[in-house]
């Protein structure tokens, strides 16, 4: 049955958030860059480490056969989260990062000069510098597909951008930067009509918030993170669609990851052990498995709904106060992530004067140059929400921003 969302409520469940910062209770709202954890995710950590601590699959002993009973079912948690048919697509790295560059790695093998890799100017840097690494040693070409003024991709512009000569495309499925929910059915259809593309999607900022399926989207490949939706840091997937898996190449070698060595070559594990070189996260993995069975209680679309409601009442307090505020004017297009500029102070100032007030925000340029270099700033403060997040804590942001406004004047 499924969980009514009470922010409020919830609140409880995250030791963290019960705490205060400066003298403040702590309003936390820095969700993109990471975000809490639950007590049930802290208590499936604690349970392995101090129950079922041992390596997985190599050993024939009790804790060896529990903790990789426990590491394997979160595996087919993830897959049943994203719409995976099987488990065997997901492959465990240490987040959207280390995905993204094992599939630069692995796809670039059969790049030749003058192939065209497709990416937007909305990118994270983690789904732009690897394809710019992978352009710059294979002779490809980059091409972007460019925003307008509110952060939408201006997919007009796709029939010129995509052709057969089209072999990448690398795009995210939501702005970290400007919070955009981009059109990916539509993004997929062209390509999928002019070239041969491989479509990867950086899901980094979707897979906690929203419905995600692989299947439906109809893309190759689908990476994320498992610290952004409740889970540990260094632990996040990537799934590939199977018959693409089956053609890849290891990135990585060592243990785990052969079936027979030699003294002159060796052969490969069976999918997807083949890209999991090594001694795994295996807490992180069980860790990610609790997260989304801790979330599974309650509706995604409720989630993002959640958070729309919040980012708006935001964008509503900002825009009062003469604050510019980054991102689509269309609410049922953006996620829970508002980018703003105070004319009077710097973001790094604003980020400061509130965690005195113990309001946690993000200053920076958010892993995203080009977007912010596309509106000619050098940086934004960025509030982002998640479903624990309560209509007060939009409200002590605005009451800290009054503050902000006051000392810069």
């Amino acid at each position: 049955m499924t969980r009514a969302l009470d922010a409020e409520a919830l609140r409880t469940e995250f030791p963290a958030l019960d705490q205060q910062v400066h003298g403040h209770r702590l309003v936390y709202l820095d969700n993109a860059a990471t975000t809490q954890k639950p007590r049930a995710v802290l208590d499936a950590l604690m349970h392995y480490y101090s129950s079922d601590n041992a390596n997985v699959h190599r050993g024939i002993h009790e804790l060896s056969r529990r903790a990789t009973d426990a590491y394997e079912g979160a595996r087919a948690r993830v897959a049943e989260w994203i719409g995976a048919p099987d488990p065997s697509g997901v492959i465990w790295t240490r987040g959207t990062t280390e995905a993204l560059n094992l599939l630069a790695h692995s796809w670039g093998a059969e790049l030749q000069p003058g192939d065209e890799i497709l990416v937007s100017l909305l990118e994270h840097h983690s789904n732009l510098v690897p394809w710019q690494m992978l352009a710059a040693y294979s002779g490809a070409i980059l091409r972007y597909l460019e925003i307008d003024d509110e952060g939408h991709w201006i997919t007009d512009e796709l029939e010129s951008l995509v052709g057969p000569r089209t072999r990448i495309a690398a795009l995210s499925h939501v702005s970290n930067a400007l919070g955009t929910v981009n059109p990916i059915d539509e993004v997929v259809k062209t390509l999928r009509a002019r070239s041969s593309a491989r479509i990867v999607l950086d899901g980094a900022q979707a897979v906690p918030h929203l419905p995600v399926n692989v299947v439906a989207l109809d893309v190759d490949a689908y990476a994320f993170s498992g610290h952004k939706m409740c889970a540990p840091t260094g632990i996040g997937a990537l799934w590939v669609r199977p018959t693409l898996l089956a053609e890849m190449q290891p990135w990585q070698g060592g243990g785990e990851m052969i079936s027979e060595v030699e003294r002159d070559h060796s052969t490969w594990a069976e999918l997807p052990h083949r890209f999991e070189a090594g001694t795994p996260n295996i807490a992180g993995a069980i860790g990610l498995g609790a997260a989304i069975d801790w979330l599974a209680d309650f509706d995604r679309a409720e989630i993002l709904k959640h958070e729309q409601s919040l980012s708006g009442r935001l964008i509503d307090g900002l825009d009062a106060i003469g604050a510019r505020v980054f991102g689509p004017t269309d609410r049922t297009r953006r996620s829970g992530v508002v980018s703003f500029l105070l004319e009077q102070a710097h973001p790094h100032d604003i980020s400061t004067i509130l965690d005195t007030r113990g309001v946690a925000v993000r200053a920076g340029h958010h892993c995203a140059q080009l977007v912010m270099k596309r509106y000619c700033v050098p940086a934004t403060a960025r509030a982002s929400f998640y479903l624990y997040n309560t209509e007060d804590d939009v409200d002590r942001l605005l009451e800290a921003l009054d503050e902000v406004r006051s000392i810069f004047g």
